[in-house]
């Protein structure tokens, strides 16, 4: 059986589930993710979840409309300045969560960009911010993507990342947010896991 677990029902309104697949829309945000997609794995079994969705692009990472997957996630975890936080001895963040590399690799084969994701609690609206981040290697920006890898990691489910680009990150103003080609990018790489995958 496998798991898609989304922010929004809007962003997989194109789907139709098959019988091996359920959903579970869980609300915006890496918290809200983070819980609904905790409490659904700690009540049932899963072979695989797939976190879906929209998200923004850096410049030069992927194009409007583009579906691509995410090989690993970061999450912002220690000081503003970029240092790490100090914790006490033998205690760590945890700042990535990766996809199942073996999917990530069959979809490349299949023609779809691989990224790095960075997830965050706002949507960025300036270029500084935007060049931070991508000076991290991120490639695109969503709001649940840690949350999920990480969940299914705990878990010990395989997990896959995927994302349909809707916007370029930057200046709010110009970056133009085009929801229905982010479903649309994000409808072609689901339905090529799901063919990939058979009846997982």
């Amino acid at each position: 059986m496998i798991l898609i677990a989304c922010a929004t029902g809007q962003e997989l309104g194109f789907f139709k589930p098959p019988a091996h697949v359920e959903m579970l829309v869980t609300g915006v945000g890496p918290v809200e993710a983070a819980a609904a997609l905790s409490r659904t794995l700690a009540q049932s079994r899963y072979a695989l979840v797939v976190g879906a969705g929209i998200a923004g692009a850096f410049p030069g990472a992927a194009n409007i409309g583009d579906g691509v997957v995410v090989s690993e996630e970061l999450f912002e975890l220690g000081l503003e300045t970029g240092d790490p936080i100090r914790l006490p001895e033998g205690q760590r963040t945890i700042e990535a969560a990766s996809s199942d590399l073996s999917l990530v690799e069959r979809l490349v084969e299949l023609g779809f960009a691989c990224v790095r994701g960075v997830t965050v609690s706002r949507v960025t609206a300036t270029s500084a911010t935007a060049r931070r981040l991508a000076a991290r290697g991120a490639g695109v920006e969503s709001m649940e993507g840690f949350a999920v890898l990480r969940a299914a990691e705990i878990a010990g489910v395989a997990a896959v990342e995927l994302r349909g680009i809707s916007n370029i990150v930057g200046e709010r103003a110009a970056s133009a947010w085009h929801f229905d080609e982010g479903v649309r990018g994000l409808e072609r790489i689901l339905t090529a896991l799901l063919a990939a995958t058979g009846d997982r």
